[in-house]
């Protein structure tokens, strides 16, 4: 019997990961990997299959003893991790096969895999696993057409340990019948949207049900009304569903904004248990929005119309977590109070906020090549990397950047947690939305997120908790999960500056030691002097980034390498200098 070892490499920390938070909610991570539980899902019974999130669980050298053969799946994010992981695979002798939407992209830049399997895997993995059995698998396999949902098996949700995640994973369709610019889910998917039956949904449903889940659970559609009219047909019977086992699940999923605009779609969702919709709002910039090709965005007649549709939605009874993006074209520098003032304004607490990546494939992609503006740099792990020239110019849109996120996720979490409270105003309480909580269990959630927050963050805590008990009281326990999430995206925000902070900080040095030494050349062994002072400077530096903050890919270990070397050369031309 052949032994698979599905690996799901390690994510950096996001916005989006919440892991700073996690230990608060008592789990590792937020969502289990499904891709991959899908693909486990299609091999045939003769092979014996283990699962190793990383973000879970260590990968150890035992699993790969184990191992007949490695499968990956990875998002552009995972790109360092993968790497590793096929370093330790190549190591230890064990073939790796790698799918999902990085290596999709990306798997010209990819070295040491054995197979690749590209693209949706629904027809091609089962092929690419004959053709393994019969010792004739090739190196790459592709799929050229987007196969049918209809017939995608169950995800192996028995294989992972449910306990260490927030939240489970439902698909239900896959593509989006927009044209956004810069978003390559339309070059992945396709813009016909393809959908499950509700039957396969509810057996996924009831398929958690059985093995004990209860609790949140994301649909994680790029869009889940990309098919309003399939979607319609299934949320009632979700609904049915929920209703005959008392609600069991709490709901979430992405959607475009003109879902505002579907009153009677909005009240399906709220009856079938659905609390949260993350949109993709991008920018209040309505220039910007469409020059990225994002029109569904704007309204002629309707000069506030993104706010409009957050507040219809909210009134609803659904929570708005938004995605928005600094570094559009378009975009002036007045985007950044923009940006605050919207967030703040529509009661947004959770909104990541991200400078704008050029996409290979997207047409963004290929119209910033025509215009010669791509920059070839490595994408995916820091925050603050462009990897094209913006129309901006590039400091100010950084720094811009910075003080967007500074002020909406501050130190003290005021901005934030105001947030939260002007979102409690004008959201539609609904009873099996939010249900009661034991005031012990209240208690403990309570205490779990004030043991976490610094003396500075704690006096607008009791104030937010204080005014949330008396004015909305049925939504505390919302209220609580809002601020660990608010103490998550505090920290992130923290870490990337600091990060940032240590990179500006070696460039400040390098330009002023190469001022130095124009001015003082002739003091080169003082020069020198100075040059071993600014390494250990820079070293120490970097040995005070919190190990919380550190995450393999972050680059300041290959920044500081790289200014120790421009030191060194520098100080090889000055004692060049010196001697002639």
């Amino acid at each position: 019997m052949p032994n698979a070892l599905l690996i799901y490499p390690r994510q950096p920390p996001t916005y989006w990961g919440a892991d700073f938070a996690l230990d608060m909610m008592g789990v590792k991570s937020t969502f289990p990997p499904l891709g991959l539980l899908t693909v486990a899902a299609m091999f045939p019974p003769e092979y014996a299959l283990r699962v190793v999130d990383m973000n879970v669980t260590p990968l150890e050298d035992s699993d790969l003893e184990w191992a007949d053969m490695v499968f990956t799946s990875t998002m552009i994010v995972q790109r360092i991790s993968l790497e590793d992981v096929i370093e330790r695979c190549n190591r230890a002798g064990v073939p790796v096969v790698a799918g999902g939407p990085h290596p999709t992209t990306f798997h010209d830049e990819i070295e040491g895999v054995t197979h690749f399997v590209l693209d949706e895997a629904e027809e091609i993995f089962p092929k690419f696993l004959r053709d393994l059995a019969n010792g004739a698998a090739k190196a790459m396999y592709r799929e050229p057409r987007k196969p049918d949902v209809t017939r995608t098996p169950m995800p192996r949700f028995d294989l992972i340990d449910r306990e260490s995640y927030y939240s489970m994973g439902v698909q239900f369709s896959r593509g989006c019948p927009f044209d956004c610019e810069f978003c390559d889910i339309i070059k992945l998917y396709g813009q016909v949207p393809r959908t499950k039956t509700p039957d396969q949904v509810l057996l996924e449903f009831e398929c958690l049900y059985r093995l004990g889940w209860r609790g949140p659970v994301f649909l994680v559609d790029d869009n889940f009304i990309g098919n309003s009219r399939e979607a319609m047909k299934l949320l009632p019977e979700i609904a049915r569903w929920q209703r005959d086992r008392g609600y069991p699940f709490t709901l979430s999923t992405e959607a475009s904004v003109n879902l505002a605009r579907m009153g009677k779609l909005m009240d399906a969702m709220i009856e079938a248990g659905f609390d949260t919709v993350f949109l993709g709002i991008e920018t209040p910039n309505p220039e910007a929005l469409r020059k990225t090709k994002k029109p569904q965005n704007t309204n002629k007649r309707d000069e506030n119309y993104l706010f409009n549709a957050v507040r219809r939605i909210q009134g609803k009874g659904m929570q708005v977590q938004g995605g928005f993006i600094l570094g559009l074209d378009g975009d002036g520098e007045g985007v950044f109070d923009a940006q605050i003032e919207f967030i703040r304004t529509a009661g947004i607490p959770v909104a990541p906020i991200y400078l704008l990546t050029a996409l290979r494939g997207t047409d963004m992609y290929e119209r910033l090549r025509r215009e010669k503006r791509l920059v070839e740099v490595p994408i995916g792990t820091n925050a603050t990397i462009l990897n094209f020239k913006t129309e901006m110019d590039r400091r100010t849109l950084i720094e811009g950047y910075m003080r967007v996120t500074a002020t909406l996720y501050d130190p003290t979490l005021e901005n934030y947690l105001g947030r939260c409270l002007t979102l409690l105003e004008h959201l539609l309480p609904v009873p099996h939305l939010h249900k009661a909580r034991s005031r012990n269990a209240i208690f403990m959630d309570l205490m779990g997120v004030r043991g976490k927050l610094s003396e500075w963050q704690l006096p607008a805590y009791t104030k937010y908790i204080d005014k949330v008990s008396r004015d909305h009281p049925r939504m505390l326990p919302l209220a609580i999960r809002l601020a660990a999430m608010g103490y998550h995206f505090e920290k992130v925000t923290r870490q990337q500056n600091e990060i940032r902070d240590y990179m500006s900080f070696l460039e400040t040095e390098l330009d002023r030691f190469d001022k130095e030494i124009a001015r003082d050349a002739h003091e080169y062994e003082e020069l020198l002097r100075r040059k071993e002072d600014m390494f250990r400077e820079a070293q120490g530096r970097c040995e005070s980034i919190p190990d919380e903050f550190r995450y393999s890919g972050d680059g300041i270990e290959g920044a500081l390498e790289s200014f120790r070397s421009a030191l060194n050369v520098q100080a090889e031309q000055l004692v060049h200098s010196g001697s002639a």
